[in-house]
This record gives structure tokens, C-alpha cells and sequence, in this order.
């Protein structure tokens, strides 16, 4: 499994021959736009946790360039659909198994609309079950409890968690989270893009190392493989 970061909360996941693409939020992105084409990016799906424009934004023109299928909520899925996309509705609790693994649509504590005020369904993240490895993908969300109940089923080997704060947890929040999920190894999201979420880097580093924990802050097209 290779995780590529493509700033905020957009990943690209390659398992096996299959191409995943999680939020994809890119040419409205100062830090990435001029660092991607989005039409060169491989999609066989594109997974969306929730409607907010910056994590939906360019969905749109990479599953016509690729076709992928869209996984996301109900309402989500529905809005592609009736624009003539490939989808697969989900929602909470469910899962699905995929041709790269099992995939579990699990509770966020956020908020979910369409850029243009409407209805996006409730906000979520997703659990992948691959071959040989797990992972955790929160999407935008507040420390919750639900998050405990992730490893009652699944022994995560990484989660991507949110850390710039104002919107969703902040640093001291996931160090908790990563607790609750029984994983400490964590690639942060959500952070920098915009003034209110900038962060300090070392200092989130720091404060994870002394809680045993790794956090990793990906350069803008960085990979890790696990």
C-alpha cells in the first residue's frame, strides 16, 4: 500500500493495481496547484467523506478524466449520479467489499454541505481493510468516542488524522484520538492550507514523540509505503 499526500485532506492510495483518490481538493489549493495536474492523477475511485468544497472540489473533473466510481454518502453519491458519475452510496456503519479491500463508512463529528448551500448527508470517514494492511482515514471530525470502537473490529496500521484545529481536532485532540484508535503511527491532514489552521510543525511533531506516537507531516506529493 503507497499513501500519497496531495495537501489538505486529499490522498492517493495505490493497493495493488487498484488507484484510490480521497477528497481531492487541489487547484483551489495554493499549496498544491502548481505542484499537480489533476489530470495526470490515476483514480479506479475517489473516496469523499464529506460535501464541504474543500475536499470535493475538483472530483468532478478527475472521475470524468478517469472515470472513477465515487464512494461517499448517500445524499453525496446521489448528487454525482444524477450528474451522470458512477457511484457507490454508503453510510454509517456500512461496508462494502471492494476489489482492494473491505471498506467501512464510520462516524465524524463535522458539518456537510455543497458549496452552494445544499444538503451533503452526514459527515464520515472511512476504514480500509486492505490485503496486509489497515488504515484509517477520519476526514474532518472532532475527537468523538465512536473513534474506540474502530479497533473492537479492525488492528489499524496507520490512520490519517485531522490536526490544524478550529475546524476539527487540533494537535492535543488526535494524540487522543490516536489513543482511542489504538494506532500510533499518524499522518496529519487538515492543517496549513488556510490562516486558520496553520500550525507549527516541530512543536506537533514534539508533542506526539513524547506521547510514544509518530506524526508524520508529508511534503506535497510525498509518498510512504507500508
Amino acid at each position: 500500500m503507497i499513501i500519497t499526500f496531495y495537501g489538505q485532506n486529499s490522498f492517493g492510495i495505490n493497493i495493488g493495481d487498484i488507484n484510490i483518490l480521497v477528497d481531492p481538493f487541489i487547484t483551489g489549493n495554493k499549496l498544491s496547484k502548481d505542484q499537480i495536474n489533476i489530470l495526470d492523477l490515476k483514480a479506479d475511485y475517489i473516496l469523499l467523506t464529506h460535501a464541504h468544497q474543500d475536499h470535493i472540489l475538483d472530483a468532478e473533473a478527475i472521475a470524468k478524466n478517469t472515470g472513477a466510481i465515487i464512494v461517499s454518502n448517500f445524499e453525496i453519491a446521489t448528487h454525482y449520479e444524477n450528474m451522470g458519475f458512477e457511484v457507490h452510496p454508503m453510510n454509517h456503519g456500512g461496508s462494502w467489499d471492494f476489489e482492494f479491500g473491505r471498506l467501512k463508512y464510520v462516524n465524524a463529528i463535522h458539518t456537510s454541505s455543497f458549496p452552494d448551500g445544499s444538503y451533503g448527508g452526514q459527515p464520515g470517514g472511512f476504514v480500509i481493510e486492505g490485503e496486509h494492511k489497515n488504515i484509517y482515514i477520519a476526514g474532518d471530525t472532532a475527537l468523538t468516542m465512536d473513534m474506540k470502537l474502530i479497533p473492537m473490529r479492525t488492528k489499524l496500521d496507520l490512520a490519517i488524522l485531522p490536526i490544524g484545529d478550529n475546524f476539527t481536532m487540533g494537535v492535543e485532540d488526535a494524540i487522543i484520538a490516536s489513543d482511542f484508535i489504538e494506532c500510533d503511527k499518524i499522518i496529519g491532514c487538515h492543517y496549513d492550507t488556510f490562516g486558520y489552521i496553520e500550525i507549527d510543525h516541530e512543536e506537533a511533531k514534539r508533542k506526539f514523540y513524547e506521547k510514544g506516537k509518530d506524526l508524520m507531516l508529508l511534503d506535497i506529493c510525498e509518498s510512504i509505503e507500508l
